[in-house]
Formats: structure tokens, C-alpha cells, sequence
């Protein structure tokens, strides 16, 4: 059976329920990937999830969560003491921005035991992993990740790196865009935002940003572009853009991007070819930023 493992943070949501009451959920961007690409794949494949939670009821019912959406379990770690991190979304004509409560978040120590990290790994095909993943680890725990990973693409399994950046959660810019970089040399496959790169490594439009994950040796690079173009190089061969829908009220931009990778690679995964995969996932995509929350029912979705 084949087996796509995501890295990362689970945290819990908390969204306007109307009245002055609040939504509780579980979500991260990870997480957000994992569900969609569990949604779109067929039963021979396995979706698990590589994380750390504490032995507390929200972590407990977070567990539960992930295995009634099909999300295997196995290698999240409990920490006793330990809890996940809280996050509440604030939206304004559909735009979305975040308070957050984390920094003592279980996730944070995912990667501390390497062995465990290992274990995880080479039971899977596929590994997807974030610039949020390595952001909300120490120096060390990053190093172990990253080396896991590389051993992973050394062996011929598909690495996955969304570079998703989020500059409060790193020291320093420097820091940000070096370890952004070893993400990169780890992967085969890139699925950064335009609008990130442009604001942190200054590139001049799409195509500079495949340039410069090409140079860094990746061998498929999807960059998205919000409402505009994506595009797609897959191997050496020409830039393919990729036109999203038109979404006529943007409802929650919430979880755009991850819910475009999970069914990327879901369709990936199953023979379609790059460009197909990403002309669906951006239907996808559409689809779920026409619904409050991150994680979309199925029946609001396009159909496989």
C-alpha cells in the first residue's frame, strides 16, 4: 500500500459561529494537505501524518479528528504535559488573518527524536512537509528533518515542499530564507506562492521563482499565484500557466493554497498528469474559498 506522509502542525481553530460564539476545529496547513489529498485518493492509498500533541482532551479529540477523516496516526507522538497550539481566524471581505497561541505547542518538538523521524519516513512514498514545519522547530530538530529528508529523496522517494512562509515565526530573515533554501535542496517537488517569493527573495514575477528552485535542484515546481496564473515546469521542458476559476464571492480564503496541494499530489499520485493535476486542484481550490473554514466537506467539492 502506498503511503503519503505530511509533516507538521495540527492546531486547534477557532472561527466566528455567529451570536458572539465560536467554532471549534482542528486544522494546519500540513494537516489542511493531508485531508484534501485523503479526499481525493483512492482506498490502496494511505494518508498518515508526522506530528507531536500532549495527553490533554483537545489533543486526544485532535487524534480522533485525524482518524475519522481517514488520517493515519501512527507516528504523531504524545508528550505528556504537553498540548497543541490554539489559532483563531479574523475575516474581512473574505480575507483572512490569524491570532495565535503556540509557542508552546507539542508540534514544536516533532522532529526531537530522530529515530522516530526515521521510522516515519521510510514507511512512506510520498513525504510532504512545510516552511511552516521547519519554522516552529529549534535549530537541531530542523537539521534532523532536513537530513531525514534528503536520505528520503537520496532513496528515490518523492520529498514535497511548500515553502508557505510566515516571517513571525522565524529569528530573523536570514535564518528564513537559508533554511527555506535547504527545504528546497531536499524536495522534488516545489509548490511555493508567488507572493511569498516575491516578498522574500525579491523575485521579479513566477518565472524567476522557478529559476531559482530549478537551480536549487528540484525537479517539479508549481508556483501559485492567488487569483492569477499559476505555473507549472515539470522537468526541463516550457513553463505551462495553469488559469484558476472564476469564484464569484470569495467566502474564506482559509486553507487556498494547502487545499491546491493536497489535490495536486492526490491526482499526482495517481498517474494524472502535472498539468491535469493542476488545472483540477485549482478547481479545487475554488471551490473551497467559496466556504467558511479550512477543511470543506466533500460534498462541496468538485467531484475526481
Amino acid at each position: 500500500m502506498a503511503r503519503l506522509l505530511a509533516i507538521g502542525e495540527c492546531m486547534v481553530e477557532l472561527g466566528d459561529a455567529g451570536s458572539g460564539l465560536l467554532r471549534k476545529g482542528f486544522a494546519g496547513d500540513t494537516l489542511n494537505a493531508a485531508y484534501y489529498a485523503r479526499t481525493y485518493l483512492p482506498t490502496p492509498f494511505d494518508v498518515a501524518y508526522l506530528s507531536a500533541v500532549g495527553t490533554d482532551l483537545l489533543s486526544e479529540e485532535m487524534l480522533a479528528f485525524m482518524a475519522e477523516k481517514g488520517i493515519v496516526t501512527e507516528d504523531v507522538r504524545q508528550i505528556e504535559g504537553a498540548a497543541p497550539g490554539l489559532y483563531m481566524i479574523h475575516l474581512k471581505d473574505g480575507e483572512r488573518s490569524f491570532s495565535y497561541w503556540r509557542s508552546a505547542s507539542a508540534a514544536r518538538r516533532l522532529a526531537d527524536d530522530a529515530a522516530h523521524v526515521r521510522s516515519a519516513i521510510e514507511k512512506a512514498d510520498t513525504i510532504v512537509f512545510s516552511g511552516i514545519t521547519l519554522a516552529i522547530l529549534s535549530p537541531d530538530a530542523r537539521e534532523t528533518l532536513i537530513l531525514e529528508l534528503r536520505r528520503a529523496r537520496a532513496a528515490g522517494r518523492r520529498v514535497v515542499f511548500d515553502p508557505n512562509i510566515r516571517p513571525r515565526l522565524w529569528e530573523d530573515a536570514a535564518t528564513l530564507r537559508s533554511v527555506v533554501e535547504a527545504g528546497a535542496r531536499a524536495a522534488t517537488v516545489l509548490l511555493p506562492s508567488f507572493d511569498d517569493e516575491q516578498a522574500h527573495f525579491g523575485d521579479a514575477d513566477p518565472e524567476a521563482t522557478i529559476a531559482r528552485y530549478r537551480q536549487w535542484g528540484a525537479e517539479t515546481i508549481l508556483v501559485k499565484n492567488g487569483s492569477g496564473e499559476a505555473r507549472l515546469a515539470d522537468g526541463a521542458g516550457a513553463i505551462v500557466g495553469i488559469a484558476p476559476p472564476k469564484v464569484e464571492t470569495v467566502v474564506d480564503t482559509t486553507s487556498a493554497g494547502d487545499s491546491f496541494n493536497g489535490a495536486f499530489l492526490a491526482k499526482l499520485l495517481t498517474g494524472v498528469a502535472p498539468a491535469e493535476a493542476a488545472a483540477f486542484a485549482a478547481r479545487v481550490a475554488a471551490a473551497v474559498i467559496a466556504h467558511h473554514g479550512a477543511l470543506v466537506p466533500p460534498a462541496h467539492l468538485p467531484q475526481p
